[in-house]
């Protein structure tokens, strides 16, 4: 049974579903306001430095913690659909993952939909990337983490790098990651009911949003469900069980495998969509956190 402590995440989503629902025209400025709230629910983890900063012209933020490897980075990018989200929003989030990996962490600030339509986002993250080789940080000393819209990114991120010749990272985390534009996925249907949150239409929505009206829902470096991963670093997917995106990973994790990349799929009982943003609040998040960073670490050649 999930831990009492979860109910923070169930709490928060259900109030932005009904406030969406009483509001469906909802400005987005007013709409982004309401999401800067992302990150009441994580708790401070306490020993890290935070630094803002620019990557090529992109804003960011260094989370650092105290005495990690200064020679490994944690390149991150943040939920929100491509819409909301920020930094500020999965700064804590992310700074859990890197305290326990024992690294620093680079959270990108990409610019936003629909403001930045696709392929920005991807862009951004792989100027960032690129940005953290030039300041002379090896690949195989990178990994990329992201959720759900930022698990994506932390897909195509790679296959962009992969187009500019520049060599790849040593691994990438993705996070309850939305990667099909189509919504495809029968555990819309499945999870339903579970899932307190996600919906076909708001996917659907978010879709339309990134993309554009006259964007291509199969162009690989936006579903990279359709992308050739041959040749990809290893890739480490958590997710809840809970969730209508379930299926976006499991596809993931059959194309990784039957493209011969090294994959681990792990689906945890009982979560809602990102519920690693329960990290220092809730067991199941802090655990979570342990696990990929466990994965991630020999990856990156720490002990």
């Amino acid at each position: 049974m999930a831990s009492k402590r979860t109910e923070e995440l169930n709490k928060l989503y259900l109030e932005w579903v009904a406030a969406l629902q009483a509001n469906p025209e909802m400005p987005l400025d007013e709409m982004r306001h309401m999401f800067t709230q992302w990150d009441r629910i994580t708790g401070e983890p306490g020993g890290v430095d935070y630094i803002e900063t620019d990557v090529g012209g992109i804003a960011a933020m260094w989370a650092t913690p105290k005495g990690c490897a200064q020679d490994r980075v944690l390149l991150c990018a943040h939920d929100g659909g491509y819409v909301v989200g920020s930094m500020y929003t999965h700064r804590k989030t992310y700074a859990h993952a890197a305290k326990a990996i024992g690294c620093r962490a680079l959270i990108v600030d990409y610019r936003r939909a629909p403001e930045n339509l696709h392929p920005g986002p991807v862009n951004d993250m792989a100027r960032s990337y690129k940005w953290l080789l030039d300041e002379g940080i090896r690949p195989g000393h990178v990994a990329l983490i992201g959720d759900s819209a930022g698990g994506g990114l932390a897909v195509t991120t790679i296959l962009r790098a992969r187009e500019q010749g520049l060599p790849l990272p040593a691994a990438t985390i993705p996070l309850s990651p939305w990667l099909d534009m189509e919504a495809t996925g029968e555990t819309f249907e499945t999870n339903g009911a579970k899932d307190l949150m996600v919906t076909r239409d708001l996917i659907q929505g978010m879709a339309g949003m990134f993309l554009g009206e006259s964007g291509n829902r199969q162009d690989p470096l936006a579903n990279p469900l359709r992308a050739d991963l041959r040749g990809f670093p290893p890739i480490y997917i958590q997710t809840g069980a809970d969730e209508a995106l379930l299926d976006d990973s499991r596809k993931l994790a059959d194309l990784a495998r039957n493209s011969g990349v090294e994959v681990t799929l792990e689906i945890v009982p009982e979560m809602q969509h990102v519920f690693q943003f329960l990290a220092g609040t809730a067991p199941e998040a802090d655990a979570a956190i342990r696990r990929l960073a466990d994965w991630v670490r020999p990856k990156l050649g720490l002990a």
